[in-house]
Parts: structure tokens; sequence; C-alpha cells
């Protein structure tokens, strides 16, 4: 494998860009996708608005929606440069954990509502059926997302990753 210097500018792109293809198909909106994927393909993690810009070749503009976008749904985050009046933009370690886990809670939120709409349609109309499909279709992922948010902790501890601060490759 390729040492990281050894790589150049443009096979990082083509990593990037059909990272955040992928992501975009899974429903992820295009800009936030392609920000994301340059974020965790730099080596640290973290890079400034320009780098961005530089990188995916997008303006100013769009590299502050895209991370905004990110940083609503906790995926990065926006940290002050020491001594400078620029920010740099990290993803965050334990990103997907941390979305999957904020999904438990929307979940919840979600139960309840459909919960709420079913006492006010009935269970027996059109409505309140495919509501109380939906319902135990969330009750069945939310009982299983739990266990599984579970053992990923507890395997993670068991994985050895290098680099500090890092989202790493495991090495067994």
């Amino acid at each position: 494998m390729p040492s990281r210097r050894a790589l150049d500018r443009s096979a990082i792109s083509r990593f990037v860009e059909s990272f955040a293809a992928v992501l975009t198909e899974a429903g992820f909106p295009r800009m936030p996708a392609r920000i994301f994927a340059a974020l965790l393909a730099s080596d640290s993690g973290t890079m400034t608005s320009a780098a961005l810009a530089s990188l995916l070749h997008i303006s100013a503009a769009a590299v502050s929606g895209g991370v905004r976008y990110l940083m609503q749904i906790n995926l990065v985050s926006r940290e002050h440069e020491p001594g400078s009046r620029r920010d740099r933009y990290r993803v965050h370690n334990d990103a997907w954990y941390e979305a999957m886990a904020r999904r438990d809670r929307v979940l919840s939120r979600c139960e309840q509502s459909l919960r709420d709409g079913i006492e006010l349609l009935g269970r027996d109309t059109g409505a309140g059926a495919r509501m109380a499909e939906t319902l135990a279709f969330f009750e069945f992922i939310q009982s299983k997302l739990h266990g599984l948010l579970l053992q990923w902790r507890e395997r993670k501890k068991h994985l050895n990753f290098e680099g500090k601060g890092r989202s790493r490759t495991p090495r067994r």
C-alpha cells in the first residue's frame, strides 16, 4: 500500500468524490457528503474552509452551507485556530456511532408521534394501520439498535487503533 505521501492530490480527490457519491446515493445531501468525505480522507481529520474549497473546487459559501449541515447532525465540529481568525473543521472519531445514537433518540420521538396519530385516526383505518406498521418497524429497529451500539462499544475496546486523536484503521 502506498504511503500517504505517495498518494497524489488527484487520487485523494477521486476517492473523496467516489465516497461522497456513495453517501449521496444513501440520502446524504451532495455538498455535505463531499465535505465529510474530504475531512475523513484528511490525515489529521481537520481542514480549513479554504483548504476544503481548494480541494473540492467549490466556493466558500458552499463550504459554509455544507459544514453547517454536518455540524447540525454532529458529524463535524468547528475549532478556532489559536492565533488566527480562521476556523478548522474536524470530523469526529465516533461520527457514525454518534449519528446512530441520535437516530435512537429520533426513533423514540417518532414512535410517540405515531402512537398519537394511531390514537387520533384509529388503528382500524387505512392511515392508522399504516402508522401502526411504521410504529412496529421503528420499535423493532430501535430494540436492535440499542444492542448494536452496546456491542460496538465492546468491540471497539478490543480493536487496536494507531494514532492519537484521529479516526484510524483497526489493526488486529
